[in-house]
């Protein structure tokens, strides 16, 4: 039997780097993708093969599948998983940055599911692994564009699941929920540049406080990007993956809070726990 080859994008910390880690050690060669290859000599002396990626460039892109084919022959798993939280409120999100964050998170996503469907119908097996989010199911205050970026990644997860099954192609969501990494601090200092003066700074500061805790080494209320490594490995190697997979603080029991109580109720759940009245 062939080994199976995995590209993660978004490799250079936290739930990229992990995914990359544990399929390294599921048996799976593994190509760990970022746009600044420097932060990921850790996976290569794992033994990843690590190269440079902007999903944001088709050139780039192009490139990056070009080269796993030319060495491998073949592409058996996609981790979709390069993506960034851009917080603000709407007023304040100037619409070149909203455009950014689709072209990260969404269309970024949907270039690299488009490049690597031909040679996995051609072998007519595959598996893509969409990194959504728990909030791709509700909303918190000041993270409209991310928020709105995630539900479209469940969208289009759903509608090529649909396309894609005649062709042997799985097509997976991961929804984390609250995962210590980088990713909170990044988001937080976000929304103290975009919001934290005018009508919504008391709203900012509370929301940056909140979500800077989480990449805090150790953070309560958070879970080990490991937690989600593992539901990504477990996804790739299962001959019949779920469709989605809710994993890490938090998830299922939000979500099912969303779906069960009224909207106003869940919205002060929400602000009560970001710390904002109303």
């Amino acid at each position: 039997m062939r080994t199976k080859v995995a590209l993660v994008t978004g490799a250079s910390s936290g739930i990229g780097e992990s995914a990359a880690r544990h399929l390294k050690e599921a048996g799976f060669t593994v190509y760990a993708a970022a746009r600044r290859v420097e932060r990921m000599a850790g996976l290569q002396d794992a033994g990843v093969h690590t190269i440079a990626l902007d999903v944001t460039d088709d050139r780039s892109a192009q490139a990056a599948i070009a080269q796993i084919l030319a060495e491998q022959g073949h592409i058996d798993v996609l981790v979709n998983n390069a993506g960034y939280g851009s917080y603000g409120a709407l007023e304040d999100v100037p619409l070149t940055e909203a455009q950014a964050q689709l072209d990260v998170n969404v269309l970024g996503l949907a270039r690299m599911a488009q490049l690597v469907l031909p040679p996995m119908r051609a072998q007519r097996s595959g598996t893509i692994i969409n990194i959504a989010s728990m909030g791709g199911n509700f909303t918190t205050p000041l993270g409209a564009w991310y928020h709105a970026s995630k539900y479209a990644v469940e969208a289009l997860s759903d509608a090529m699941r649909m396309e894609l099954a005649p062709f042997g192609i799985d097509v997976v969501v991961i929804e984390p929920g609250s995962i210590r990494t980088e990713w909170g601090g990044i988001a937080a200092a976000k929304v103290l540049e975009t919001s934290g003066r005018g009508a919504y700074r008391k709203q900012a500061e509370q929301v940056a406080a909140v979500l800077g805790r989480t990449s805090v080494p150790g953070a309560r209320m958070t879970s080990s990007p490991k937690v989600v490594a593992r539901a990504i490995t477990a996804a790739a190697t299962s001959r019949g993956p779920r469709a989605r997979y809710r994993i890490g603080f938090g998830a299922k029991p939000l979500v099912l809070a969303h779906r069960i109580l009224p909207a106003r109720v869940f919205d002060r759940l929400i602000q009560r726990g970001m710390g904002i009245g109303g």
